[in-house]
């Protein structure tokens, strides 16, 4: 089921609402905990039930390792956590990898790959690493949860279940507590409203209108056409900017369905194209994964405990292996170790650059560093979009080879709406406009005055969040003419919504 569908605007989310806050109406406030947990469960039901088994041993096989792991002996606790990670890793392998593997070794070796006909449950990514990353901070802390129900919505709640952010049970767990004895701040409500509306609004009226672009270009590309210069680069602005509103539509509407339930979701998403390092960029695209890979990842690896050389392979061995996690393909390997490059060489540049350079040289390098950071982001989008390595280098080739203009590529961009003269115009037209939102706009936490911005992903704090959205109410709230501003944006969503479009993340 999609946020941006009939089904869920006017089935589900009306029903899981009503029955959530009638429950709490009538003093049952564990109960209405309970019955977010079972509409979670359904949620993710809709789209494939027999999923749901895999979801749910998951749950239940995590949950009983952790206790183990909470009552055993630190000696004990180490293999019964290695237990519990190869489990995960290993189903996750199955459904996502096994099939990408066999082919690989089946071509070295020289002989046909017997592949099996796996279909991957849709957000196993997501759920895996967020429960890994509660089987280490269990072993950490010595503690796990004791309520089952707690922590089967602490791994399904909806809003982030299908493609993230990844959350932390030290975020969620002080919440569902409060969810149990605490009434909700109606603030909380008129904030989720805004945060939602504006996520729907960056995925139905930006990224979908992007799209038809950016697949023309690519799959030309991926079926061997030649590619135009201008073409190619418009197909390729095209889908840095789609995937820019997509995902962070999706991050806003998660962010606000989950403050209609009165928990708080740590921001994922902090204007990335505006970033002047590719250091930067990953500090404000996909944050939560970001800080995952540094929290379970190259800090186990060893991090910079052992001198500049082993901290910059953990860097770059941190990143190869994100890129694999996004997908079982060539494309995503070279991704990932283009980024991982990418910041390893950031790091050696920054260490050898000259201290306190200051004043209005730096400030004229400022857009060019913004410039050169946007550029090898496209291109690394490039291989991340391509379904083959021979589409993005044949785009990447047209880009920066001299490609002539036009060619197969540019007639498959006319004829994806039937006429040049009727889509070139519109095409360009939602570039520029995305790109001015993506580099000069305000962000959505700074619209609605979200404060979960997690620099740290253990360090939300219930307490000072509410309090600051107590004393900076969202503009929705104190603004009449926003509130209109915002209906408005919705009814022309609205109007979209017959062609819901699945969002990237979701194949992840």
């Amino acid at each position: 089921m999609l946020f941006n569908s009939y089904a869920f605007l006017f089935g589900f989310l009306p029903l899981a609402l009503l029955t959530f806050y009638g429950l709490r109406r009538l003093g049952g406030l564990r109960a209405s905990v309970a019955s977010l947990t079972l509409a979670s469960i359904a949620f993710y039901a809709y789209w494939k039930p027999q999923d749901t088994l895999v979801l749910l041993g998951s749950i239940l096989f995590n949950y009983a390792v952790a206790a183990a792991i909470a009552r055993a002996a630190p000696g004990r606790g180490r293999a019964l956590l290695a237990l519990g990670i190869c489990g995960d890793l290993g189903v996750l392998f199955y459904f996502k990898y096994f099939n990408f593997v066999a082919a690989n070794v089946a071509a070295a070796a020289g002989f046909e790959p017997a592949l099996r006909a796996i279909v991957m449950p849709i957000g196993i990514s997501f759920f895996t690493f967020t429960q890994i990353a509660y089987l280490v901070d269990c072993h950490r802390s010595r503690a796990s949860e004791r309520n089952l129900v707690n922590y089967a919505l602490f791994v399904t709640i909806f809003p982030h279940l299908i493609a993230g952010p990844i959350i932390h049970h030290a975020q969620m767990r002080p919440q569902f507590d409060d969810l149990g004895r605490k009434p909700i701040d109606p603030a909380m409500i008129q904030m989720g409203l805004l945060v939602f509306v504006i996520g729907l609004a960056k995925k139905v009226l930006l990224a979908d209108n992007l799209v038809p672009g950016a697949d023309a270009v690519f799959d030309a590309a991926d079926h061997g056409a030649g590619a135009g210069f201008a073409a190619a680069w418009v197909g390729v602005l095209a889908y840095t900017l789609q995937i820019y509103f997509d995902f962070s539509g999706y991050s806003d509407m998660a962010i606000g369905l989950a403050l209609l339930f009165g928990l708080r979701l740590p921001v994922n998403f902090d204007s990335p194209y505006k970033s002047r390092s590719i250091i930067e960029f990953w500090r404000r695209w996909h944050i939560t994964l970001s800080t995952w890979l540094r929290d379970y990842l190259y800090i186990p690896l060893g991090g910079n405990r052992h001198g500049e050389l082993q901290r910059l392979r953990n860097i770059f061995l941190t990143m190869l292996l994100g890129g694999i996690w996004h997908g079982a393909g060539w494309t995503f390997v070279i991704w990932g170790a283009l980024h991982g490059g990418y910041i390893v060489v950031n790091h050696a540049l920054q260490r050898g650059a000259a201290a306190g350079a200051t004043g209005r040289g730096d400030r004229l390098a400022g857009p060019a560093k913004q410039a050169a950071t946007l550029l090898l982001v496209m291109v690394a989008w490039v291989f991340f979009r391509a379904k083959t390595v021979g589409g993005a280098l044949t785009l990447l080739q047209a880009m920066f080879g001299g490609g002539a203009v036009g060619g197969a590529v540019g007639s498959a961009v006319s004829g994806a709406a039937g006429s040049a003269a009727a889509f070139a115009p519109a095409l360009l037209f939602w570039i520029v406009l995305g790109a001015t939102l993506a580099l000069f706009a305000p962000n959505t936490q700074q619209l609605a005055r979200y404060t979960a911005r997690l620099g740290e992903p253990l360090r939300l704090a219930a307490g000072p969040a509410l309090a600051a959205l107590r004393a900076r109410p969202p503009a929705f709230a104190a603004s009449p003419a926003v509130a209109v501003l915002a209906g408005l944006v919705f009814a022309a969503a609205f109007a979209q919504l017959w062609r819901p479009t699945i969002f990237i993340y979701f194949n992840f």
